[in-house]
């Protein structure tokens, strides 16, 4: 690719080529404002289950039992996703305490780095008004505000992609004016394997599609020949491959169930959870961007709709982010499954086009709208913490608060993955009983399988008891403990035989004393 500029240059500010130093460091106050802001409220609910509970779950038995390498659900192996999120918020949970903000600590930085990421692409090529736009509506967007204080990997993962696409974008405009690129495309190399650790194959395919899309659409042939460039190849195998060998030396079959059942699998059929129909993300997007839809709809419908179009097709970067929206929209409207997290790495080019949108409102009316978005985002995450419909912590309370040691604590029929979290006496693991033996386990895309397939990796667990199994176990001496379903006691005659210690939506937790007459009837006790 000639070091020229071509006639399809992105036309640029003299300022944007050369960023003047004081524009940089006010860049990194405003980066740090970004983490404030979207830390502020992290602290204010408990966590959610499931995948909240589970993840930080998972992170906290990997910092208690020391092995760093191997994910550990219930004592058990868990590989439905990568080490990244554990690795970090177990660091976080070692250093900083065992709290909720702690267990979050991934997402907001993952989020915090997609923001600067993108606001850096914008200082550098486009101009400062423009760029400072872009960091503030993707702040206010509540599904990134609200993804950024949710313990799991989507954040991680979108944060990292959109770092990956951003710094590909800088090498590739900075190559072809003959500045210097390859840090760039290094650092983007680097954040696509990063986001493999974060979640799998889509770290590195979502960032490729993107860039090929664009490239392909601005006819930069040469250009596209950077998605294969071996230094940073080489940096991208370095960081992921390790890993995967290892778990595959440890634990054979990984490599099978890691990529073909918990990728094409997951995408190509429909067993798993939450379908929705084709059109899901886009409205998705629309709603949850409002009102800051409404400017760009009315920038693409309105008068001057012609232009609009013509400076997209004119704008390589502009360009870039209308098919950065719709490939990732694209790739997950296909399977049947789908859940708001996945859509995340769509909303920072979208607030890259609503940012664009505002060029000719007033002042008073993108201020207006910066505020109503940024009310906005508060509100949901106060409207979540007080109607969160289910979580650990009260159980682990009043278990903490009553159980001696050495008293056992059974699951039945449920598994609540965040009570390891708030419970740090809780002996490990915790016996879950359930009819581990039906095939109807494997049917159905929830906890029951996530248990039964961790234990494909550790035959003969320790944490799975059948049910039959129980009633001996609850006959020994001593005050063992049940949580389940509050309908379980139609099946258990025990748990009707005596009250619950604490009970909460539609769940129980049981006290069962072995020496009580009662108690030893309904089991059946010799």
């Amino acid at each position: 690719m000639s070091a020229s500029r071509t006639s399809s240059s992105l036309p640029l500010p003299a300022a944007a080529v050369h960023p003047a130093a004081g524009a940089t460091r006010l860049a990194w106050w405003a980066w740090a404002a970004a983490f404030a802001w979207l830390a502020a409220t992290a602290w204010l609910r408990p966590l959610m289950l499931p995948d909240e509970g589970r993840y930080a779950g998972v992170a906290l038995e990997m910092l208690r039992s020391g092995h760093w390498g191997v994910p550990l659900l219930d004592g058990m192996p868990f590989f439905h996703k990568p080490p990244l999120y554990y690795w970090i918020a177990g660091g976080a949970m070692s250093a900083l305490g065992v709290h909720e903000w702690a267990a979050r600590l991934p997402s907001l930085l993952a989020a915090t780095l997609g923001a600067c990421t993108l606001h850096h692409l914008a200082l550098r090529w486009s101009h400062a008004r423009h760029a400072r736009w872009v960091l503030l509506v993707l702040l206010v967007q509540p599904l990134w505000f609200v993804g950024a204080q949710f313990a799991n990997m989507d954040m991680l993962v979108a944060g990292c992609i959109t770092a990956s696409i951003a710094l590909a974008a800088q090498a590739v405009l900075a190559r072809e004016r003959g500045l210097r690129w390859r840090g760039a495309l290094l650092a983007a190399f680097a954040m696509a394997g990063l986001a493999v650790l974060a979640k799998g194959l889509i770290g590195a395919v979502l960032p490729v599609m993107v860039l090929l899309a664009w490239l392909g659409t601005l006819r930069r042939w040469r250009a596209m020949s950077l998605v294969l460039w071996l230094p940073g190849l080489a940096l991208f195998a370095v960081i992921t491959v390790p890993w995967f060998v290892r778990m595959q030396a440890l634990h054979p079959g990984f490599l099978h169930y890691f990529f073909v059942v918990q990728h094409f699998e997951r995408y190509a059929q429909s067993g798993f959870n939450n379908p929705e129909p084709l059109w899901f993300y886009p409205a998705v997007l629309v709603v949850l961007a409002l009102p800051w839809t409404l400017w760009l709809a009315a920038a693409m419908l309105g008068t001057r709709w012609r232009a609009y179009w013509q400076r997209v097709r004119a704008e390589p970067l502009h360009l870039l982010m209308w098919l950065w929206v719709a490939v990732v929209v694209g790739f997950f409207s296909l399977p049947q499954s789908k859940l708001l997290g996945y859509v995340l790495p769509a909303v920072p080019p979208l607030a890259w086009l609503l940012a664009d949108a505002l060029r000719g409102l007033r002042h008073g009316a993108r201020t207006a709208t910066l505020v109503l978005g940024a009310v906005l985002c508060v509100g949901v995450v106060l409207a979540v913490a007080e109607f969160q419909p289910r979580t650990g912590r009260p159980f682990a309370q009043a278990w903490a608060a009553a159980q001696r040691p050495g008293e056992p604590l059974y699951f039945i029929d449920e598994y609540d993955y965040d009570l390891v979290f708030y419970a740090p006496g809780l002996p490990r693991p915790v016996v879950v009983v359930s009819d581990w033996s039906s095939p109807e386990v494997r049917r159905h895309d929830n906890w029951q399988r996530e248990l039964a397939e961790a234990a494909d990796f550790a035959p003969g667990p320790a944490s799975l008891l059948e049910s039959r199994e129980l009633p001996a176990r609850l006959c020994r001496p001593g005050v063992s403990w049940v949580l389940a379903p509050e309908s379980t006691s139609r099946q258990w005659p025990v748990l009707a035989a005596v009250p619950p210690l604490h009970r909460e939506h539609g769940s129980a937790l049981w006290r069962l004393d072995a020496t009580q007459p009662q108690v030893r009837q309904a089991l059946g006790c010799r």
